[in-house]
Order: C-alpha cells, then sequence, then structure tokens
C-alpha cells in the first residue's frame, strides 16, 4: 500500500503563511496583545484561528515548495497583512487614552499617572480606566467576533500573493488614526465645556472675592464634581465608543 505525502510540504507551508497573518494579527489586538498575557496563550488563539482558516483559503494560496524566495516574500506579505488588521483596533481603542488625557487634564487630575497594565508603561489613571473599561465592554458585547471575521474577510481585500495597495493600506491607518482622535475629542467634549464654565466661575469668584484662595478650594471642588459628572456621563460615553468600535469594525468585515 502506497501512500502518497507529496502534498504535505505545500500544506505546512500554507498554514505556516495563515498562522503568520492570524499571528501578528493576534500579537496587536488590544486585550490579547498586551504585555501581561502569556505568550502562550496568545501562540494557541493564533494556531486555533490558523487551523480554522486554512480550509477557507487554501486553495487562495499558490505556493511552489522549490522556490524559496517567492515564499519568503508572500510570508512578509501576510505579516504586513496581519499587521494592518491589528494596528486597525489598537488606533481604534487608543481614542479612551486620548479621551482620559483630556478629561484628567480639565480635572485638575493631568499629574495623577499609573502603570497602565495593558502597555506596562505609565499612563494617566483616567485613561488607564477608560482604557480597561472599554476592553472589557469590547469582549462582553462579542466584539471580537468582528475582528475574527475582518480576518477571514481579509482574504478578499488583501489576496495572498498580490502586493497590498501602499496608498489604501495608509489612507486606512491615516483615516482610523484620525478618527481615534476625533472620537477621543468628541468623549471629553462635556468635560471640555466643564472645564471652561468651572475656571470662568472660578475667575469670577477671585474677583469678588480677592482675600481667598481660590486655587485651594477651586482643585478639590473640580476634582469632585468633575467624577460625579464623570460617572453620570460614564455610560453613554462608552455606549457611543462601542458604536465608533462596531462601525469601524463593519468596514473590514462587511460580511460579518
Amino acid at each position: 500500500m502506497h501512500i502518497d505525502l507529496s502534498f504535505l510540504p505545500a500544506l505546512g507551508a500554507a498554514f505556516l503563511l495563515v498562522f503568520a497573518r492570524a499571528g501578528t494579527m493576534v500579537m496587536l489586538l488590544p486585550g490579547l496583545g498586551e504585555q501581561n498575557i502569556s505568550p502562550r496563550i496568545r501562540l494557541t488563539i493564533a494556531l486555533i484561528l490558523a487551523a480554522v482558516l486554512l480550509p477557507l483559503h487554501r486553495s487562495a494560496y499558490h505556493i511552489d515548495t522549490g522556490a524559496l524566495a517567492p515564499s519568503l516574500v508572500l510570508l512578509v506579505e501576510e505579516i504586513l497583512i496581519g499587521a494592518v488588521l491589528g494596528l486597525t483596533a489598537r488606533l481604534t481603542i487608543s481614542a479612551l487614552e486620548v479621551a482620559g488625557s483630556v478629561i484628567a487634564q480639565q480635572l485638575g487630575l493631568g499629574f495623577v499617572t499609573a502603570v497602565d497594565p495593558t502597555q506596562g508603561e505609565q499612563g494617566v489613571i483616567i485613561g488607564n480606566f477608560l482604557t480597561l473599561l472599554g476592553i472589557t465592554l469590547f469582549f462582553a458585547t462579542d466584539m471580537h467576533h468582528l475582528v475574527i471575521a475582518a480576518l477571514n474577510d481579509s482574504y478578499g481585500l488583501f489576496e495572498p500573493g498580490e502586493v497590498p495597495a501602499t496608498g489604501d493600506v495608509a489612507a486606512l491607518v491615516t483615516k482610523t488614526a484620525s478618527g481615534a482622535f476625533r472620537i477621543g475629542i468628541q468623549l471629553s467634549a462635556p468635560f471640555l465645556v466643564f472645564g471652561l464654565l468651572f475656571n470662568i466661575g472660578l475667575g469670577v469668584l477671585s474677583r469678588l472675592m480677592p482675600q481667598m484662595q481660590v486655587f485651594f478650594v477651586a482643585l478639590p471642588a473640580s476634582i469632585l464634581i468633575g467624577l460625579l459628572f464623570l460617572v453620570l456621563v460614564l455610560g453613554t460615553m462608552m455606549g457611543f465608543f462601542l458604536d465608533y468600535v462596531g462601525g469601524v469594525l463593519h468596514e473590514l468585515a462587511p460580511h460579518g
């Protein structure tokens, strides 16, 4: 009995290419690509995604096992595509960091920093809180399913073997980054109004009562009133943010 195993090298190469795309995306995804997440967990998730996607898109890979250079070029292209997908999701979540920084400045907490558990770096404490809350809601509302759908649909947008249009990729990254900054400012807009009115009120108060030490009254009042205001608008803020994230992911996964 003769068993033909000549298909295994091509199949293994195809699996490696699918894994390169999925693994790069998982490495950059918010919530999964963080420093405090075990590399084994990320590796397991990437391997599972590659195993699921391989039967669906095996025919898209035309691999010549006798030529190494084309396979290496294809591998680099797959890594770049996975990086684009992961970076898009990462930039989308960064809107909360922008909002947190602006809110902290308006409340007088801009100097209060803590270690961001998602990045391992110092960050504004309100920004850290909003980022963790956003990532939690991202998974709680099953939006990570849209990321998987985007990975699947990416084979229609970026077919294996075709060089991605650098102009389109640059436009996507630029649009995502500008959109994240815009949404961050919109999320923090109520606090910009609060800071403006509060400071105007302090200016009037200092003119009416020159002997009063306005700074010692203003800072605690700003923090207390601002935090109470944050509690009141937090639900609306996060709902608006999730709608934005859903819109971005639906553009990447129109069939998801």
